[in-house]
């Protein structure tokens, strides 16, 4: 019986060749939480690091091994960089709002209020029970009114900058979530959520103008640690395209306006079309009954149908013609769906010589083709077939002044023509779209806006009573933002929150809730019952974790000065467009305030790869895959699932779970165990050198591998060197064993604490976590090799292994146990093992 002292706690491990880790990890968890062992100050002057991982929805299915693996892994850096000295914040908190809670509420039948608050509880158990270190002090929840009144502050600076405003736009209609979408959030046609076919309606809503800050959302990407693959899922969603605004003036009166990267191709425009929401489709549709039919039709189908690849192009002609000022030729104006009046100006000139999508619409219609540009034969025939199309490198010709050039030239040349004669101008585009913000929901942060009748007849706003004109080409009569002194505008609670069949939130039918008074003129007025997206929430958390009690503002900028930037945020590929931009917007409009002292949130962006099932597919409860965290602690402990969770394979690679895997895991803590206990039954203070040395590089390669993210390898390089070490009992002491727990600890917290109490009985030291890092910059050389695996004489795999001792025993169980290695031995008996020292080992196995 072994007595085990942690100020004045007593605890008793009954079996030291048994590591019962139900009880340890229960007492530790407890243990810490109590004491804020992981609580954060302002000490200015050490070195800060701020680690973000994404915060879950609490929406009821509880955390899954994909929260584990992200969260395990980060807090595993955590810990080491608290160990180096460094002032670590390692915050948590609850996406709270949104659709997740709401439809558990909505399934389960109970008030999101209240599913919302059990769901977070039961997380925050699990959480703890993984051991994460997680600065409690800092919990967020975005569904709090004190956390939500500076999200709704947010939008009220947005309101008052001109970046937020209200438009009739056609929308994406989930009919399963009966909530309306944004484009980001329809996949191949479906609700990113639920997977329901979507159909488009016109609705008013509200949108921010994330548009005005593209430019820079794409330069400043050059300035943060982002992976390759995300800051170019950033480039895409922005999408920058230098060209020009061409004007042609419309028979009979008016113009229309083409955004175009090639206007070098503009001698061989034969055609404009047109968007069905640009207002000469409109203007076309109220004098012919085809246009307006096919408009309406256009208009009920979403962009993805619009723009599907290998769709038939379809159009209908306006009666309307413009004219080319370079060549005074009328250009028909055609209405069709492939053109989207929010991408661009809303038009396109057609030059089918050179372009597929022009030419396919030619060729429907019967729109003539005309070859410009010619490549190096020269050939200038007829253009019959969408392999003749030439969209690439040539020499101009049937273009007057622009004839002989090369394409750059050519470009180049016509650009200053048309900016001459007034025809066009310069100009960047980018493929990303204002933000559809508003929800008809219930369960979100209600947009802190009324809206007043009176004034609005008068063409009265907040705008205009202030002295200022809307920014915009929005009518902003009748709108006003609830003064700052009386946020939050709290989301009242309701009997009936489930999401209504007209579109409208449920909030609209709550009377009392809803009317008020303009604060312009006093009159009656209407709240907006709109809420916000669960987007909006989590577009700011990382800024209230840097001061979470503050009542005046979002945060002191003397804190947000300390804390800033995120110095490394990881989260999952499927926020790497959505959220990272969003935030990244939220960030730059309230460093234009002054809020926040730089302009980019996040210094670094990591992402983990997901889990699958051990079936090798996505887990789902359909398939009956799904492997619950909350079983492997129970059977396996917590330092088995995180330490697993790290080895499964590449960090920001798939990876498929395997349950043998895991109990080879947890055969390893119960190694380091009986080991750890071995050295300190027996008095050995002093180690051979080999291992000092073999310690030190162990030491060396974890603090390399977590930072590299290469927590498979610092694991594996662990059970290599406990596989040295069970050859070799007598080699090791007790200064190789307090440096080996110190090096342990951030992955396996629970054990680590465990040993290190064990070594210092009776309370003698603080807890492991507070130890300083191992300083390894004295160690001896080491010695190490590869040795060659096979297995019926076919290689199939090196296992490196170090030190002093390197026997057939070691090498055959590092063998075993490695990952590469593993798969070909399961299901099979070895006979008999070849053993060639430090060359080579062959497993001859049973036919």
């Amino acid at each position: 019986m072994t007595g085990l002292f942690y100020n004045g706690r007593v605890a008793k491990n009954s079996d030291a060749s048994t590591y019962d880790h139900k009880s340890t990890e229960a007492k530790w968890a407890k243990i810490w939480v109590e004491r804020g062992l992981y609580s954060t100050g302002e000490d200015y002057s050490r070195k800060k690091s701020y680690i973000l991982i994404e915060f879950p929805y609490p929406s009821g299915e509880r955390l899954h091994v994909g929260h584990a693996r992200s969260y395990s892994c980060l807090d595993a850096v955590a810990r080491k960089r608290r160990m180096q000295g460094e002032n670590v914040v390692f915050p948590f908190g609850w996406d709270a709002f949104g659709l997740p809670a709401e439809n558990y509420a909505i399934k389960t039948g109970v008030h999101p209020a209240i599913t919302t608050a059990e769901n977070i509880k039961n997380a925050k158990a699990q959480v703890i029970s993984w051991g994460l270190s997680f600065d409690w002090s800092r919990e967020v929840n975005t569904s709090d009114p004190l956390y939500y009144k500076w999200t709704q502050w947010i939008f009220v600076q947005l309101f008052k900058n001109g970046l937020a405003y209200k438009d009739e736009i056609g929308v994406n209609w989930c009919p399963a979530c009966k909530i309306n979408l944004a484009n980001e959030e329809v996949i191949d046609g479906k609700c990113e959520r639920c997977g329901a076919e979507t159909t488009r309606r016109k609705q008013s809503q509200w949108l921010l103008r994330i548009t005005k800050y593209a430019g820079r959302l794409l330069d400043d990407l050059e300035t943060v640690a982002y992976r390759s693959d995300i800051k170019l899922q950033q480039q895409n969603w922005i999408g920058r395209k230098e060209g020009i605004n061409i004007v042609y003036k419309v028979k009979g009166g008016g113009e229309v306006e083409v955004f175009t990267t090639r206007p070098d191709t503009n001698f061989g425009a034969t055609f404009v079309v047109v968007a069905p929401e640009h207002d000469l489709a409109r203007r076309s549709a109220k004098i012919s009954q085809e246009v307006a039919d096919y408009v309406t039709e256009a208009l009920n189908k979403s962009e993805l149908e619009r723009l599907a690849e290998g769709k038939r192009k379809t159009g209908v002609f306006t009666g309307l013609y413009a004219v080319n000022s370079l060549n005074g030729e009328k250009l028909p104006i055609w209405v069709s769906d492939f053109v989207i009046g929010s991408v661009g100006t809303g038009a396109v000139v057609g030059v089918p010589g050179h372009d597929v999508r022009d030419f396919e619409f030619a060729k429907a219609m019967g729109l003539p083709v005309k070859r410009v540009v010619v490549a190096g034969g020269g050939d200038t025939s007829e253009i019959r077939e969408v392999s003749q199309v030439q969209e690439k490198e040539g020499v101009m010709v049937n273009s007057g002044f622009l004839d002989g050039l090369d394409i750059n030239q050519a470009k180049k040349k016509m650009m200053e023509h048309l900016e001459e004669k007034g025809w066009g101008k310069r100009t960047v585009a980018f493929h990303l779209r204002d933000w559809v913000f508003s929800r008809q929901h219930y369960w979100g942060e209600p947009i802190p806006m009324v809206y007043c009748s009176a004034c609005a007849k008068r063409g009265e706003s907040w705008f205009s009573r202030i002295g200022k004109t809307a920014p915009g080409d929005w009518k902003s009569a009748g709108w006003y933002p609830v003064e700052e002194g009386e946020l939050p505008v709290k989301l009242p609670v309701v009997e009936k929150y489930q999401p209504t069949d007209t579109g409208e939130s449920p909030l609209s039918a709550i009377g009392e809730w809803v009317n008020t008074n303009c604060s312009g003129c006093g009159a009656r007025a209407k709240r907006e019952t709109d809420t916000m997206p669960n987007w909006a929430g989590s577009s700011w958390y990382y800024l209230r974790y840097c001061d979470i009690d503050n009542s005046s503002s979002i945060a002191s900028s003397k804190k947000l000065k300390y804390w800033l930037p995120v110095d490394w945020y990881n989260g999952g590929m499927e926020h790497t467009t959505l959220h990272l931009l969003y935030s990244r917007f939220w960030h730059k409009f309230l460093f234009d305030l002054g809020v926040v002292p730089v302009s980019e949130p996040y210094a670094k962006r990591t992402s983990h790869g997901v889990v699958l099932g051990p079936d090798g597919k996505r887990m789902s409860k359909s398939r009956g895959n799904v492997v619950n965290p909350d079983e492997v602690v129970s059977r396996y402990g917590a330092d088995t699932l995180r330490l697993y969770e790290m080895f499964i394979g590449p960090f920001d690679q798939m990876v498929v779970w395997n349950q043998d895997s895991v109990s080879g895991v947890r055969r390893f803590i119960d190694r380091v165990w009986r080991l750890a206990n071995e050295v300190i039954v027996s008095g050995r203070k002093e180690s051979s050198p080999g291992f000092e040395s073999e310690v030190g590089f162990l030491v060396a390669k974890i603090e390399s591998d977590l930072e590299a993210m290469k927590f498979n390898t610092a694991v594996s390089a662990c059970m290599e060197f406990v596989n040295l070490w069970a050859g070799a009992r007598h080699e090791v002491g007790r200064d190789v064993l307090e440096v080996f727990v110190r090096a342990l600890a951030p992955m396996a917290p629970f054990v680590s604490e465990e040993i290190w109490q064990l070594l210092y009985p009776g309370g003698g030291s603080e807890s492991v976590h507070r130890q300083k890092w191992p300083d390894v910059g004295k160690q001896l050389p080491r010695k190490s090799a590869e040795i060659v695996v096979e297995i019926n004489g076919k290689m199939r795999g090196k296992v490196p292994i170090s030190g002093p001792n390197r026997d057939e025993d070691t090498v055959k169980q590092s063998a075993i146990e490695s990952a590469s290695i593993s798969r070909w031995l399961k299901a099979h008996k070895i006979s008999r093992v070849v053993w060639v020292p430090d060359k080579l080992i062959n497993f001859v196995l049973e036919d």
